[in-house]
């Protein structure tokens, strides 16, 4: 644990002393975030905070690199380097998209160009528990990965409308994951030292040191260049963990059963999954691209019931805790405990959606970056 705990610190600290640069980096080349008709925000901001997000991740995967206990990640394997392969390709696409703006189909086929080169070097899903275990054969593992990866980097995309939502919950979210990784490995005596778990941790890392900086009121946005590296991260964590699981192992003890693997990032990223699926129905069913951008998305319906912006934000935090959380303990305690824990929370939840606070001038200042 001590290893995962300077990793992270070594992500937050590196993303946190960076951001400042990067944002007059994006001021003085023009990565400016304009105010468009559906944004909220006030006055074009700066938005390339996802180089230093890079950054971040860079220093705490290099740093485990160096650390004894963690050197058997990068062991008698190559998915650290298909991990980073497809870092880099998203992250170019992200730049190039934050500066000039790229159309829907051309950041698609960067998207599923990135998914691909994971894909094809090891990050997959080998397995679904279908009729047990089901092994797909390597074409469909590699498209069915690829969708996998594209629905979670424009999960995260979609969901980047406040400042600060996109990374709380992708800190949440990852946070919840590395407890569930790292638990199971304790459980079940797995290597304790993994992508999926380092992974995981890192994305923490690099969400706390962004976060400072991008809260209300936002000095500098994430960009496209820092939503989708936070997706496909996700992805990558989730995809290679279920891909080192042995579904049998799992099946007993205290321990949910095999699926679980699976359906454990449908839980910690249910909030923008479903904030994605109910944005492709709504623009489908009006006859416009399920890509077109709008201002119906979850956050934006929050803030017309009357709530702050950071009462928004928090709001969508706790959700996403209070699903995440909930899968992780049924896995490890008995489920009347989960049960009672999300009942509990629902009900404290639902409350509070239901209460608003006082709207203020101030409550309107949103990120806007995101579709």
């Amino acid at each position: 644990m001590r290893e995962y705990l300077l990793c992270l610190l070594a992500a937050a600290a590196v993303t946190y002393l960076l951001t400042p640069p990067v944002r007059r980096l994006a001021l003085r080349f023009g990565f400016m975030a304009e105010v468009r008709d559906r944004d909220v925000h006030a006055e074009p901001t700066p938005r390339l905070g996802g180089l230093a997000m890079l950054a971040g991740v860079g220093a705490g995967i290099l740093l485990a690199s160096k650390l004894p206990m963690m050197r058997a990640v990068f062991e008698g394997s190559n998915t650290a380097i298909a991990l980073l392969s497809g870092v880099a390709i998203i992250v170019v696409l992200g730049i190039v998209d934050d500066r000039w703006g790229l159309d829907a189909p051309t950041k698609l086929a960067g998207q599923v160009l990135a998914a691909g080169v994971m894909a094809f070097q090891g990050i997959a899903i080998i397995w679904l528990p279908i009729g047990g275990t089901f092994v797909l054969d390597p074409v469909t593992s590699v498209l069915f990965t690829v969708l996998i990866v594209l629905i979670s980097i424009n999960a995260i995309n979609f969901v980047d409308g406040l400042d600060g939502l996109a990374a709380g919950i992708v800190m949440v979210a990852a946070g919840a994951f590395f407890a569930y990784s790292y638990l199971l490995s304790v459980e079940l005596g797995f290597e304790r030292a993994t992508l999926a778990t380092l992974v995981s941790v890192v994305l923490v890392g690099v969400t706390v040191g962004f976060l400072p900086h991008n809260f209300f009121r936002a000095r500098i946005f994430m960009g496209d260049t820092g939503s989708m590296m936070l997706g496909l991260l996700l992805a990558a964590g989730t995809i290679t963990l279920s891909g080192q699981v042995d579904p049998s192992a799992v099946a007993g003890g205290t321990l949910f059963p095999a699926l679980l693997p699976v359906l454990l990032p449908v839980a910690v990223m249910a909030l923008p999954l479903i904030d994605l699926l109910l944005a492709v129905i709504r623009r489908t069913r009006a006859g416009r691209n399920p890509f077109a951008p709008d201002k119906q998305h979850l956050h934006h319906r929050l803030l017309e019931m009357g709530h702050s912006q950071v009462r928004a934000v928090l709001l969508m935090y706790a959700w996403t805790a209070l699903i995440a959380g909930s899968a992780v303990l049924i896995a490890f305690v008995p489920w009347p405990y989960a049960a009672a824990f999300f009942v509990v929370g629902l009900g404290v939840l639902i409350f509070w959606v239901r209460r608003p606070g006082r709207s203020s001038s101030a409550s309107v200042a949103v990120l806007g970056t995101g579709t």
